[in-house]
């Protein structure tokens, strides 16, 4: 698949698998699909997916330790 931007990454595992996931969750979904990687071609890491969610609180919430999304 196509290198999508981490917030699209992480709203595309959010909605197909139709549940709120842990950080550690997302990212492995993530890297293990290959739906982002990082400019020098690493996998994503749990920091960033968490930064993703932080900067965007109009679409992710985090509740009892479970990403979720807010639309």
């Amino acid at each position: 698949m196509t290198n999508i931007r981490i917030e699209e990454s992480i709203v595309l595992v959010l909605t197909l698998l139709g549940r709120g996931m842990t950080t550690e969750q997302i990212t492995k979904e993530i890297n293990d699909k290959r739906l982002h990687t990082r400019r020098d071609g690493e996998p994503v890491s749990i920091a960033q997916v968490y930064a993703a969610v932080k900067r965007n609180p109009s679409v992710f919430s985090i509740e009892g330790g479970l990403i979720r999304l807010v639309m």
